[in-house]
This record gives structure tokens, sequence and C-alpha cells, in this order.
């Protein structure tokens, strides 16, 4: 999904859901994303584990594009799904493949 189709899904999302967009732009992106401890690449790489590990594509998509802004490799991810296929199982590895795949290698 490109940049431009983020910035208008999250556009309609704070329309219909303000207050939640609210705690996620400022809480979680903001304040959390910030605490001490961990470097952005840091959290990229874990958020990114974690969203294949339970399976959710959808904001995979999104938090793969920040991984990369934040300094994660593209073969940094594939070596992570390779890793999560055995912790995670195979469904969860090969879904994040073709999120890869589309989202970030452009292969639709």
């Amino acid at each position: 999904m490109s940049q431009n189709k983020f910035a208008g899904l999250r556009t309609a999302m704070r329309k219909s859901f303000p207050e939640l967009m609210d705690l996620t732009e400022n809480f979680l992106l903001g304040d959390i994303w910030k605490r001490p401890g961990l470097t952005a690449r840091d959290r990229s790489l874990v958020t990114i584990t974690a969203l294949i590990a339970t399976n959710k594509s959808a904001e995979l998509k999104f938090h793969l594009r920040r991984a990369i802004e934040n300094g994660v490799t593209l073969a940094e991810i594939k070596a992570t799904i390779m890793h999560l296929a055995f912790y995670a199982g195979w469904p969860c590895a090969m879904t994040a493949v073709h999120v890869v795949m589309e989202e970030i290698e452009g292969n639709k």
C-alpha cells in the first residue's frame, strides 16, 4: 500500500474513530515508541516479529514500511520471517512472505 493510501486510510479512520486514532498517534506511536531502552529500529523489529507471529497482516503492511524507514533491512526482515516459521508456525511465515512480496517488493 502506498504512503498516499495509508494517509487516506488514516484520515478516514480519524474521522470514524477519533479517540482510537488519538491514542494510536499520540500515545502508542508517540510516547510508547519514544521510551528509552530500545531504538526505533529495535522497536520496529520487535513489532514486526509480534505481528508476524500473531498473523496480523493488515498491521504488518504499515509496520514493514516503518521498519525499513527505521533502518531494518529487507534481508533482516526475510531472516526474521524464516526464523519465525519454526517458532510461530509456517502459516504465519507464509502470510508474512506474501505481505513482503506485495508491499515491499512490489510483486502483486
